[in-house]
């Protein structure tokens, strides 16, 4: 008899910690999705000027400057880029544009002006460098909060902000990062800081919020970097004359206009 209780209140504690465990990873998950709308898919729609500074491990630097349109179809689901080059010379007036559906392939299209050619080009390289910077293309556009796994480590504080510390793991065949561990306000919900480690464990990368401004009531980091560690190097990028809700049409996100930009938006 005295086993029968004692084998019933072992189950009850350990069914207790297992939906005290579900809870947290629950509340983790939500934290996540907040963190992804309000970096991503801030108001409906959005375009900005964009200075990247690549610096690396000898300090040579390296300017790329761009503006960047954004229209959500749907919050946390499609979503269409479109990137236009000015500066520097080799990457003048070259036109990058991207369909985004979450869990599907990207569809990617290059406008190359030096051969007048519209390119379709593979969306297999996420993980790769974005223009040859610290940043890669799924850190510009987002990765989903629903394809990692999140577990709430702590509350923390950082640069005077309450915190959540939260880790994420990938699923299972993804090239790019073992293991995230992101720093998220936990007033705003925007990620401070995010940590990158590599499949042995060891720190790879680091994002940091450098600077978040009010742009039309909606926090925004209007300056960005992204340390390698491993390589010694950074990029900063400084977003510059931000809009939101600017009434971008899906028409824009077409091969026609990759030749020809929207001079109402692309000055």
């Amino acid at each position: 008899m005295k086993i029968h209780r004692t084998l019933t209140i072992i189950a009850i504690i350990l069914i207790t910690w297992s939906a005290s465990v579900s809870a947290e990873d629950n509340q983790a998950e939500e934290i996540m999705k907040k963190a992804h709308l309000a970096l991503f898919y801030a108001g409906d729609d959005g375009s900005a000027d964009v200075v990247m500074t690549i610096v690396n491990s000898k300090g040579k630097e390296r300017m790329r400057e761009f503006t960047m349109l954004r229209l959500d179809l749907e919050d946390g689901g499609k979503q269409f880029y479109y990137t236009y080059f000015r500066k520097p010379h080799d990457v003048s007036r070259l036109t990058f544009m991207v369909h985004k559906v979450p869990f599907e392939t990207d569809s990617r299209w290059l406008y190359i002006p030096a051969v007048d050619l519209v390119k379709r080009i593979s969306a297999d390289d996420k993980n790769s460098s974005f223009v040859g910077s610290d940043f890669t293309y799924e850190d510009v556009s987002g990765r989903h909060w629903s394809e990692d796994n999140h577990k709430l480590l702590r509350t923390d504080i950082l640069g005077g902000r309450d915190v959540h510390v939260i880790e994420s793991i990938p699923e299972a065949g993804h090239k790019g990062f073992s293991r995230k561990v992101s720093f998220i306000d936990a007033k705003h919900f925007l990620p401070l800081k995010e940590e990158y480690y590599d499949k042995k464990g060891e720190m790879e990368r680091v994002y940091t919020a450098e600077l978040i401004e009010d742009i039309e009531g909606i926090r925004t980091p209007t300056l960005r970097k992204m340390e390698n560690v491993k390589k010694n190097q950074y990029t900063v990028v400084e977003f510059t004359n931000i809009s939101y809700n600017v009434g971008l049409k899906d028409n824009i996100f077409t091969e026609r206009y990759l030749k020809n930009p929207p001079r109402e938006y692309i000055k």
